[in-house]
């Protein structure tokens, strides 16, 4: 099953390191969407399909934990898979998250195992079916 993902980080090195552990991780996908940050992210979600949203914390103009507290209080967190990725991880601020609705937490930096046992974890499925 094609997932269509989401990546939510300001910096493109980085989202393109996430694309490519994905590809490496064979995770089948869909379409493959980028945001620089959360305003971004809630507009692509607006127009856009999306299975599973990878995103950073730290990022300017809405940062990670305030673009999941706007999909937590519209309950599209609930249906929305989010996984964080990132280095500014302390473990009070991933707890909050996780109680805002985040289904997990990848630290930076991260392998292409890593990606994939998150994704399997997360959709319930296994990332190459």
């Amino acid at each position: 099953m094609a997932f269509n993902i989401l990546l939510v980080d300001d910096s493109m090195t980085v989202r393109k390191v996430i694309t490519k552990a994905l590809q490496l991780a064979e995770v089948d996908i869909g379409e493959l969407f980028e945001a620089g940050h959360g305003v971004e992210a809630l507009e692509v979600l607006e127009n856009e399909w999306v299975d599973l949203v990878f995103a950073d914390i730290m990022m300017p103009v809405m940062d990670g934990e305030e673009f999941v507290r706007k999909l937590n209080e519209s309950g599209a967190i609930k249906e929305l898979p989010v996984i964080i990725v990132s280095s500014a991880g302390s473990e009070p601020r991933v707890q909050r998250l996780k109680e805002l609705g985040v289904r997990d937490y990848i630290q930076k930096p991260f392998t292409p195992e890593q990606i994939r046992e998150v994704v399997d974890s997360v959709m319930g499925v296994s990332a190459n079916e």
